[in-house]
């Protein structure tokens, strides 16, 4: 059982207390790990299965079938580590619905919210955001995707890539060059798995199954009430949602090295080595307080960056770029003490910390690399 006296820190309330221990029953008794060779299958039965339960609420506003009155951080944070300590497909599941859909909640107009987040709460609907390009990951400045007003739709050309849910998901938030704007501006819109021109390619595989691939715009034409906020302001739309869930990612981190420490804590209580339990050698024990400390300096990271945005704050760029890079830093090494601990073990197909070992890499990439957040954080720390 992981460790959840912090749940006694002044971050939260009682209903994120009772939040998280609703979702820690639900997931022991309901969460399994669809082992299955299609991510992408997985993924639907993962969005349904949260969905029927009430949890993808939490990542759309009450006002279209949300479980709260805005975004709680907090919230979304504790969901995230829950779910993804038993697995990471599900809490990415969660996720990508909040991710996918959140620029529609914080910038899309109103016939917008009612078209795509009911559906997005309910488990009916996969969002998806699509912003990263071959030449255009770290340094979304240099993305070539573009969209252009002709009559009443706007005509995107250009390809996306690393697209979580490509080919499963019933809507595209899709970030383009605007060039009417000049060089440097930008617009989100909204885009309908279906809608002709957009192709999608074939699965892209990688080291932990996860539903990826590549979008091809060639003309697709799109109405213009499908542009979330205003032409030429894309990259405030993708920067502000990105200020909410990028501290988030930090929280899946969390739930993946707290379930690697109880795997690496119950294998050193019941291995037995020169006629002794594992545990009671003293590398051993320094091992283990050194994951243990860096779980819980993390951890208040990320809480801290989540309360501030509850609490108001209009961007949490600093705190939150803070929780990502340290929780996901500290998931990889805490995981690969465990892998150390576990010795032979740790490495076999299908053990908790070869998952974990394989799942937690991508978090030190998406939604900025760990380079980026250090940028980030020293840009702010100078300013």
């Amino acid at each position: 059982m992981a460790d959840r006296t912090y749940l006694g820190w002044p971050f939260f309330d009682d209903t994120h207390r009772a939040l998280a221990a609703d979702a820690v029953a639900w997931r022991d008794r309901e969460l399994g790990a669809h082992h299955d060779a299609d991510p992408a299958k997985a993924c639907r039965a993962y969005v349904s299965q949260l969905g029927a339960a009430g949890w993808l609420k939490y990542t759309v506003p009450r006002a279209y079938g949300g479980a709260l009155d805005a975004f709680d951080v907090r919230s979304i944070c504790l969901l995230r580590e829950t779910f993804g300590y038993t697995s990471g497909l599900a809490e990415f599941a969660l996720a990508m619905q909040g991710l996918g859909s959140g620029p529609i909640a914080l910038f899309g107009s109103e016939a917008l919210k009612k078209k795509y987040l009911p559906g997005v709460a309910a488990g009916t609907s996969i969002a998806a955001f699509a912003i990263s390009e071959a030449g255009a990951g770290s340094d979304l400045g240099a993305m070539q995707t573009t969209a252009r007003r002709d009559g009443a739709h706007m005509v995107i050309n250009g390809q996306k890539t690393w697209i979580s849910n490509a080919g499963i998901a019933g809507h595209y938030v899709v970030f383009c060059r605007w060039p009417e704007g000049g060089d440097r501006s930008f617009i989100a819109l909204v885009v309908d798995a279906g809608t002709p021109g957009l192709e999608v390619s074939r699965p892209i595989e990688v080291i932990a199954p996860h539903p990826l691939g590549t979008l091809t715009f060639t003309d697709c034409r799109v109405p213009a009430d499908a542009v979330i906020g205003e032409p030429g302001k894309g990259m405030r739309v993708a920067l502000g949602t990105l200020d909410v869930f990028r501290t988030t990612v930090g929280a899946a981190a969390l739930g993946f090295a707290r379930r690697a420490l109880d795997e690496a804590i119950r294998h050193v209580k019941d291995r037995i080595v020169f006629g002794k339990p594992l545990g009671e050698f003293q590398l051993t024990q320094a091992r283990i307080a050194d994951m243990a400390t860096a779980i819980d300096a993390a951890a208040l990271l990320v809480y801290r960056a989540a309360w501030t945005r509850d609490r108001g704050a209009d961007r949490i760029t600093r705190e939150a770029a803070m929780a990502k890079l340290t929780a996901t830093e500290m998931a990889q090494q805490v995981i690969d003490s465990a892998v150390q601990l576990l010795g032979a073990r740790g490495v076999v197909a299908g053990e908790p910390v070869e998952r974990l070992y394989r799942e937690i890499r991508a978090l030190r990439i998406y939604e900025g690399t760990t380079e980026i957040q250090k940028i980030v954080i020293a840009g702010q720390v100078l300013a």
